[in-house]
């Protein structure tokens, strides 16, 4: 193997670890994100998108000179050739199986490569994600111990209510139980005040009966006194 097949190679072994790294579970996208955060990635940053183009680029040229290379020994000239030779035909095989093998490399660490960047960018949205759900989650917490508040306060404004109505009913009718009692008051006052006012009437009828058989009985007196009167100068 050459050089710069090696180098893929190597490159394909990194990216396969670097992939299932990525994918163990019990690490989350925040731990991945806060790794992603280390200052040295922030130095890498500005390189990072033309590092990636320039090792697509590479990749890609590597896969179509592998492409090349296995259609230049699965082609009739070479099988021929093979064929005359039996020599000739083992090399032949060797160099295909070789350009088979680089193809493999090559062609998985382009994907592998480009799955990385996915894998990278979803952990990142992943812990975006979870954080917004956070965030929501605690909002919700927010709304809901609220919601539970303004049901409690609600409930003690409708207990207040029910018992102010309870007071108030209690009240009107204690009122209205005074109003009775007061009527009945104000009705043997009534009572009271007619029989004084009958008993008065009978009283001055009386007394006017009185004022008149006294001024006859008067008026007799003085009859009598006359009579007695004239009856004393006769006798002299």
């Amino acid at each position: 193997m050459t050089l710069q097949w090696t180098a893929v190679a190597l490159f394909l072994y990194a990216e396969i670890v670097v992939n299932l790294l990525l994918c163990i579970p019990f690490i989350s996208p925040k731990r991945w994100r806060s790794v992603f955060r280390w200052r040295i990635w922030s130095w890498l940053s500005p390189y990072w998108n033309k590092c990636f183009f320039a090792m697509i680029m590479a990749l890609i040229i590597l896969f179509l000179d592998a492409v090349r290379e296995v259609q230049k020994y699965s082609g009739p000239e070479p099988m021929q050739d093979a064929k005359v030779n039996p020599n000739v035909y083992d090399h032949v095989h060797m160099k295909l199986f070789r350009s088979q093998r680089n193809l493999y490399i090559c062609g998985f660490s382009l994907f592998l490569w480009l799955i990385m960047r996915r894998v990278v960018t979803l952990l990142n949205q992943a812990a975006d994600a979870l954080e917004d759900r956070a965030g929501l989650q605690a909002q919700v917490d927010r709304a809901v111990k609220a919601a539970k508040q303004h049901q409690d306060d609600s409930l003690m404004l409708k207990q207040a209510v029910l018992d102010g109505e309870k007071s108030v009913s209690a009240t009107k009718q204690q009122m209205k139980l005074e109003a009775e009692k007061l009527a009945g008051q104000l009705k043997a006052s009534e009572d009271a005040v007619k029989k004084s006012q009958a008993e008065v009437e009978a009283m001055r009828r009386q007394a006017k009966g009185l004022a008149h058989e006294y001024d006859r009985l008067l008026s007799e007196h003085h009859q009598l006194q006359n009579l007695q009167s004239t009856e004393d100068k006769k006798g002299q």
